[in-house]
């Protein structure tokens, strides 16, 4: 028994297989519902088979276990450039083995636990295999939080726990007609020479999946100071501010050129700022102020 189900996220079109389970995958996901596509697309970004077994891959090079901030990802690496990696919750319960080709078009996965542990591995995977597949087609998932306002996007920028999330919240509060696109996981896509921001099915502890888009009109790093005042970059800095927002890979050599040239581009068109602020309702306007012009 399988059951398809194909999405469209930031313009890349995805197909996830279920295949001898009796999960309903918008149960699992209910975040990927604004996404959801009614027919098969001719073309993928991906596709992924969520299978009831799997047996895990030997013979891999472990090369690291990462900490994601809500969990743990063991990665394992092959002699043909396919990846085998094992998703734990934050108790490091297993929650998800996913197997990839090397540019991870092609993928599958089993998973574990009850249906939160179910979920969550699922959706990291699925963060996972985005990232790295759209990094070949000017695609870059980032971790920032992301306003809108007169038709143009603003992601900032910065560590879990600076002030990301507040910094938006209050230009919502004092910036007229600002929205929010997404609060933990944007996708910035280079299309026909332009960058543009979209909505995605992640958006950390804030529920906002918004199948919507606008231009990039700046990228800001949030930075906590004693006073509000904006320093814009040049290029070198701009290129080294803008890279730790970027799910990245840096010991795969090809996906890790393609998201350093995607960031070229970008920075070759946006401006990039640091934002020095208090979480006050002044920072918000110095930094409109600033970057909108």
């Amino acid at each position: 028994m399988q059951n398809s189900h194909y999405f469209k996220v930031a313009e890349h079109n995805v197909c996830i297989n279920l295949i001898g389970l009796d999960d309903e995958l918008l149960s699992l996901l209910p975040s990927f519902l604004p996404f959801i596509l009614s027919d098969r697309p001719d073309e993928l970004l991906f596709e992924l088979d969520v299978l009831a077994n799997l047996e895990p891959v030997t013979g891999g090079e472990l090369i690291r276990e990462c900490v994601t901030g809500n969990g743990y990802t063991v990665v394992y690496k092959f002699d043909d450039g396919s990846y085998q990696y094992i998703i734990k919750d934050i108790k490091k319960n297993d929650c998800c083995m996913l197997i990839t080709n090397s540019d991870f078009s092609k993928c599958k996965c089993v998973i574990y636990g009850d249906k939160s542990q179910r979920s969550f591995g699922l959706n990291n995977a699925l963060m996972l295999i985005y990232a790295f597949a759209g990094s070949y087609h000017d695609t870059l998932l980032i971790h920032a939080s992301c306003p809108i306002n007169n038709g143009y996007a603003y992601p900032f920028i910065a560590q879990s726990g600076t002030g990301k999330s507040t910094h938006s919240s209050l230009w919502l509060k004092n910036i007229p007609d600002t929205e929010l696109l997404n609060d933990d996981n944007p996708v910035v896509r280079v299309l026909d020479g332009t960058p543009y921001v979209f909505g995605s099915p992640w958006s950390g502890k804030t529920p906002c999946y918004r199948n919507k888009s606008a231009k990039l009109g700046a990228i800001t790093r949030i930075s906590r100071a004693d006073r509000n005042y904006v320093e814009k970059h040049a290029a070198v800095q701009a290129f080294a501010s803008f890279l730790p927002s970027c799910s990245s890979m840096k010991w795969d050599k090809t996906i890790y050129k393609n998201i350093c040239d995607t960031i070229v581009k970008i920075i070759g068109i946006v401006p990039v700022y640091t934002m020095h602020c208090l979480p006050d309702d002044e920072a918000a306007h110095v930094c409109y102020n600033e970057i909108s012009r």
